[in-house]
């Protein structure tokens, strides 16, 4: 069962979509401290940042897709992450001190290859975005 008192590792980000590349982030967060929360900013249809406008799917449809891909490996909703939408954030600061860490995880580059902004050309090409 998630615990919101224990330590977590926070994954932020539009996933516009979800892909294989963060499977494997979840993966490495989770091996951190076995639990994750997963922040979807929400920026459907909105520039989020840097001028960063193509956003085609709403919250609802990025939490199923993450759901149903994470199942897909044996983790569950609920027990070793949780989602949750929040607003499109730009830019997150931080005192010292604070009692948290930033850690960018080297996933190699087959994984780093993997783009979205390429996913969804595909898709669109098929037809289905």
């Amino acid at each position: 069962m998630f615990d919101l008192r224990k330590p977590t590792v926070q994954l932020l980000g539009r996933w516009q979509p979800w892909h294989t590349g963060h499977t494997a982030l979840f993966r490495k967060a989770l091996e951190q401290t076995g639990q994750v929360c997963i922040m979807v900013r929400d920026v459907y249809n909105a520039d989020a940042g840097m001028g960063n406008t193509d956003n085609p799917f709403e919250f609802h449809d990025i939490s199923s897709e993450i759901q149903w891909q994470l199942k897909q490996h044996g983790y569950e909703h609920g027990m070793q992450y949780m989602i949750m939408q929040v607003p499109n954030i730009v830019d997150i600061s931080y005192g010292r001190n604070v009692g948290y860490t930033l850690t960018e995880h080297d996933l190699g580059a087959k994984i780093h290859n993997i783009s979205a902004t390429k996913i969804r050309a595909e898709m669109r090409e098929k037809g289905e975005l």
